[in-house]
């Protein structure tokens, strides 16, 4: 100590403890009610409960009022040399609340005053690892802890406890190391007193951060409903994070080895009236307040990178910018970090969201694309139903809404493909360009869709249609969606009931999309993917062969594309194929682990489709939104025939004027099947043409 000030384990000792979330309104109750001396310093709704003495803490021997003394803030507090300081704040506001209190003066015992920063030793709880380090840049004296409280602060003026006989778990320490300050055994047994296990620990640092290695995973309560995948999902993020700590020289301790507490009465109780609450993330996600996910799982990434920790850039989907040399980031950490702030502006209710979105968000993982009949009619009668859209399309026939009056599965809206899924045609964007984005936010709005809602879009022809709606919207943002397996017929085939006529009109729907969460090509792009990679023709043998063009300009396919007609993607009962089938399938077209593909179709509808097909096997694909129809109609592009990708040579002058109308030219049904651009007859009710 300095300035003659004294020492800050010399009784009594007062414990200032600034911020009254779920700790620190846990710690000052439990210091207040051992008799020690205690000031909880609050703000906002919880400081006004302290002022009408409304502020409680519910533990499961009941409820009770948290009677402390409190104060607003530094300028209310009379500091001496005896106080301990608390910092129980969020580790996002650590930074500005300790740059007010360091400075403030200090009554010694020389009757004069010294700078808090100086004096005074302040113990960080928070998460993460920044609160020491932001300490440690003005505070001579700083103490570590790593703290286990499973205390919830969702309402305000409410705190629920639900540990007993063991209220929480701490481990003290000085930081960065040791154990020679003074105040850290008397903390220690005032903690002990008040019921909460406590250890003094010399290496603080290491305890932080083996508390890191589960912090991160918080991100996972906070957004995803349990299960299986999100299990795997904590694996991963843990693994992370140990090999980032590592790599930065902060390996975490074995907690399990080196701690001597007896946790045996550390025990959660069920509390009527108040649910089991979530982590800390979880429980700022829930009451809207800020997240501390920067100082999780952006701890991680932030160490990775100054590490030099990679992961190798294949493990990102296509839509990741990861410049070439550049130093990749850790991936389930980072994609998250990023997936909660979206949640937060999003509004997202906490714990809502399902393995869609989480296997769409974390990269080397693969959403699912299909659902089926009966596990659709399930959900459906959820208390979280999916927004189900019907997308009756063909080419040539443009009674679509028609076809939905006459039959849709119950609580379906109608989604008009060429004017709510696609742009005006122009010759060089295709027959049916991408909407431009506030188009498709506006229609989506229109259809319901709610920010975190899962959709599931089907039509009556296999999915054709269907999935050009499960693409944009999954471009667009939307990570659940599905597409129903099998169609209307497999709807019907289940003997679920149908509804006819218009449903009542939606309520107003919230989402907010963002375009460019799945990759497109341009007709470049495309040229250069046909040479480097694998581009796939999704439409009818005979239009890759150039043997018939009944809609675009010319007929033939891009050089070195691949023909794979789309009408392969179903088994004979019109459901997608299993994907090791699928994966077989593609595999025999020069698809292995690695290739980039590309795929394009005749205007960039059915394309989607083969990109579902794609996704179902766990292989990620491009789409080419303009497609034939934007190829054919520029004359400079060349254009090859026949049955090999190379096929023969064929010059702009060697086939129709760009500008031409086609003859007309009778399609199989067989093939047009393959292609909803040339269909131009519907699916009946048993999932046949007709």
């Amino acid at each position: 100590m300095s300035g003659g000030a004294a020492g800050p384990a010399a009784a009594p000792v007062r414990y200032v403890v600034i911020g009254a979330g779920a700790v620190g309104v846990t710690l000052a109750a439990g210091l207040h009610r051992t008799g020690a001396d205690v000031l909880l310093v609050a703000r906002g709704r919880q400081l006004a409960a302290l002022r009408s003495g409304r502020l409680r803490l519910v533990r499961p021997d009941g409820e009770h009022t948290v009677d402390v003394p409190y104060a607003a803030g530094p300028r209310e507090v009379a500091l001496t040399g005896t106080d301990v300081l608390v910092l129980a704040v969020k580790a996002q506001d650590a930074e500005q609340t300790v740059a007010e209190w360091a400075w403030r003066p200090v009554a010694v015992r020389d009757g004069g005053t010294e700078p808090a920063a100086r004096v005074l030793p302040l113990v960080t709880v928070q998460n993460g690892l920044d609160g020491e380090r932001v300490a440690l840049r003005r505070f001579a004296h700083v103490l570590g802890a790593s703290v286990w409280v499973p205390a919830v602060y969702v309402e305000d003026g409410v705190v629920v406890s639900p540990a007993a006989p063991t209220e929480a778990a701490l481990w003290l320490g000085r930081y960065p190391s040791g154990t020679d300050h003074p105040a850290l055994e008397r903390l220690a047994a005032d903690l002990r007193a008040a019921s909460f296990a406590t250890q003094v620990v010399p290496d603080i640092a290491g305890w932080k951060a083996a508390k890191l290695v589960g912090s991160v995973q918080n991100v996972l309560d906070a957004l995803y409903r349990p299960s299986e995948l999100r299990d795997r999902v904590a694996e991963l993020l843990a693994d992370e994070a140990r090999t980032a700590l590592v790599a930065a020289g902060l390996p975490p301790v074995d907690r399990e080895a080196r701690s001597t507490l007896d946790l045996s009465g550390f025990t959660l109780h069920d509390i009527p009236g108040h649910p089991r609450g979530g982590s800390s993330t979880w429980q700022s996600l829930a009451r809207s307040g800020s997240l501390e996910v920067d100082f999780l799982n952006g701890e991680v990434v932030l160490l990775a990178r100054l590490a030099g920790a990679s992961v190798p850039a294949t493990a990102y989907p296509a839509t990741a910018s990861v410049p070439a040399g550049a130093t990749a980031y850790p991936a389930a950490n980072a994609a998250l970090l990023a997936r909660a702030r979206q949640a937060e502006a999003d509004g997202t209710p906490a714990g809502s969201l399902g393995d869609a979105d989480l296997a769409a968000t974390v990269p080397g993982l693969h959403p699912p694309v299909l659902v089926g009949a009966k596990e659709l009619a399930d959900e459906l009668a959820s208390e979280q139903p999916p927004l189900l859209l019907d997308v009756r399309w063909a080419l040539g026939d443009p009674d679509g809404r028609a076809h939905y009056q006459e039959a849709h599965i119950p609580g379906a809206r109608y989604v008009d493909l060429d004017t709510e899924l696609a742009a005006p045609a122009e010759p060089l964007k295709g027959r049916h360009p991408l909407p431009d984005l506030a188009d498709l936010q506006r229609a989506a709005r229109g259809w319901g869709l709610r920010a975190g809602r899962p959709v599931v879009v089907y039509d009556d022809a296999g999915g054709l249609a269907a999935a050009r709606a499960w693409w944009l919207l999954r471009w667009a943002g939307v990570s659940d969606v599905r597409v129903l397996d099998g169609a209307l017929g497999a709807w019907r085939a289940s003997g679920e009931p149908l509804a006819g006529g218009d449903e009542p009109p939606a309520e107003p729907g919230d989402v907010v999309l963002r375009a460019g969460r799945l990759p497109v090509i341009s007709a470049e792009e495309a040229a250069e993917l046909a040479e480097d990679g694998v581009l796939l023709d999704a439409r009818a043998g005979e239009r890759y062969r150039g043997e018939t063009e009944p809609v675009d300009a010319r007929a033939g396919h891009i050089p070195g594309a691949v023909s794979a007609p789309t009408a392969e993607n179903l088994d004979g009962e019109g459901l997608f194929t299993d994907p090791a089938a699928t994966r077989r399938r593609f595999a025999a077209l020069g698809v292995g682990a690695g290739t980039t593909v590309g795929v394009y179709c005749g205007s960039g509808v059915t394309a989607a489709h083969q990109i579902a097909a794609l996704a179902s096997a766990g292989i990620d694909a491009a789409l080419y939104p303009g497609s034939w129809s934007a190829w054919s109609a520029d004359p400079d592009r060349p254009v090859a025939t026949g049955p090999r990708p190379d096929g023969a040579a064929a010059d702009a002058s060697s086939h129709a004027d760009a500008d031409a109308e086609p003859e007309p030219v009778a399609v199989a049904v067989a093939e047009s099947e393959s292609d909803a651009d040339v269909a131009p007859e519907r699916v009946g009710p048993e999932g046949g043409l007709r």
